[in-house]
């Protein structure tokens, strides 16, 4: 729980600080100004101060006023109000959304039991009970994201030392007790490790040490919670890093606990050198401007588990489609009960791991029609990257970028190459009953995991 002392707030004035309404949002600048012309307090707050301070392009513009949800759909049409946990208003300029919050208050009294819902162990499940700035600023995260930027004379407050923070290139939660903030929403441990990853920052020694002991809290987050927060975190850029912070801090286990227990028992370092590499060329192409979808994203991070279990099924007597097809499944299916891969992109990822076993066939006219597939591209990407960490033969990757490249006559001599000796053909008996049965089985399962031998996949998001 935070402290009931109120702090006073350092007040630093226009010409002492360096953000300029130059740099922020028109929309979010009309926001302010109606708010501030309705007779509302009215702040630009949160990560748009911080970014701005720093020098970078803030994503979004925040705003927290004194105004309730809504009092501000009053003052704007094209508003919104969304949200259980925590009441916002939506303002809406085309694509553009500018979030406006009303100033929190302390859940700890006063509120009924719909405005405030805490659970016994101090995670807060609802919370709409508001009061003044100076409570708001108490109730946020870390002290970089409590920064308020006064519309009304265009002045910088910090109540709780997030200017020095800066300064110093320090992640700190505010309050004196970390075990409680995090209690609060265990989210926020993740998000410790994105703000240091993203603005290069050190997490405070006090808000570190815990996060070892409290990352099981996450388990009592929603899965669909969690899908955009590991988006945030292996989207922004530093992929790579957070994922090696994550592992540090053990809260990689509480997003993906079947590929954390394979990277701990690695085999000839395939594992965290295929995620590795996986994660660091997401990051180069995020940094030069490329698409990235988060179906590749999500197939490097959980190929591991996948490769693994498919061996086991293919030395079971597995047929390969079946086999890839089935260990597709029950890791895609576990992984959703930890974070919620939505199915726009669960799908996609799963075509990209059922691809593998087929680009080891060049045989006859397979290699052609698999260049037609709609996710040939993401599975001949992920083909490379397996081949740079060693696991398969980087001969096959090679073939493959040299068969793009060539003439149609001289894939017709690649083909001819990789052909096989023909083998005279044994008449079949006749399967047994119980054979019939499982290989029917097999193509359920195959069904079951949306990998179809005939049907084409329809269009979706590559990773180009």
């Amino acid at each position: 729980m935070l402290s009931d002392t109120l702090p006073e707030p350092l007040i630093v004035p226009r010409p002492e600080h360096s953000i300029s309404r130059a740099h922020i949002s028109p929309n979010a600048l009309k926001v302010l100004n109606r708010l501030k012309q309705a007779g509302f307090q009215a702040y630009l707050v949160g990560g748009g101060v911080r970014d701005l301070l720093l020098g970078h392009e803030p994503k979004d513009f925040d705003i927290a006023t004194d105004a309730t949800p809504e009092e501000v759909r009053g003052v704007f049409r094209n508003c919104r109000l969304i949200g259980r946990r925590f009441r916002l208003a939506h303002v809406f300029f085309g694509r553009e959304i500018v979030e406006v919050a009303t100033f929190r208050g302390s859940n700890a009294e006063g509120g009924s039991e719909t405005e405030a819902q805490v659970t016994e162990q101090g995670m807060i499940l609802r919370d709409n009970v508001y009061g003044s700035i100076t409570e708001d600023a108490l109730r946020r995260d870390f002290t970089v994201n409590a920064l308020y930027y006064n519309i009304a004379d265009f002045s910088l407050v910090d109540y709780a030392g997030g200017l020095a923070d800066i300064e110093q290139g320090r992640l700190r939660l505010i309050g004196a007790d970390p075990v409680a903030r995090y209690r609060e929403d265990p989210v926020r441990m993740l998000r410790a490790v994105r703000f240091a990853c993203k603005l290069g920052f050190i997490i405070d020694p006090d808000c570190a040490a815990p996060i070892r002991e409290l990352a099981g809290l996450l388990g009592e987050i929603s899965p669909a919670r969690l899908f955009e927060e590991a988006l945030k975190l292996f989207h922004g850029g530093y992929a790579l890093q957070a994922f090696e912070k994550l592992r540090h801090h053990d809260l990689f286990a509480q997003l993906f606990p079947e590929t954390d227990a394979c990277l701990a028992r690695q085999e000839h370092d395939f594992p965290i050198t295929f995620v590795s590499r996986g994660l660091d060329n997401t990051d180069r192409r995020i940094l030069e401007g490329k698409p990235v979808a988060p179906a590749f994203l999500f197939a490097v991070l959980l190929w591991e588990p996948v490769r693994l279990r498919y061996h086991a099924l293919l030395a079971e007597g597995m047929a390969s489609a079946e086999a890839i097809a089935l260990a597709s499944h029950e890791v895609a299916s576990a992984q959703q009960r930890r974070v919620a891969i939505q199915k726009r992109f669960a799908l996609p990822m799963r075509e990209i791991w059922a691809l593998q076993p087929r680009l080891e066939r060049r045989q006859g006219k397979r290699p052609l029609v698999l260049l037609s597939h709609p996710r040939f591209r993401a599975a001949y990407d992920f083909l490379l990257l397996r081949a740079e960490a060693g696991e398969t033969d980087p001969e096959l990757a090679e073939w493959w970028t040299r068969f793009q490249d060539v003439d149609a006559a001289e894939r017709t001599r690649m083909l001819s190459s990789s052909a096989p000796r023909k083998r005279k053909r044994r008449k079949r008996k006749p399967k047994a009953k119980g054979e019939a049965v499982a290989a029917s089985a097999g193509k359920e399962a195959a069904s079951e995991a949306g990998v179809a031998t005939t049907a084409q996949p329809r269009n979706g998001q590559a990773n180009e």
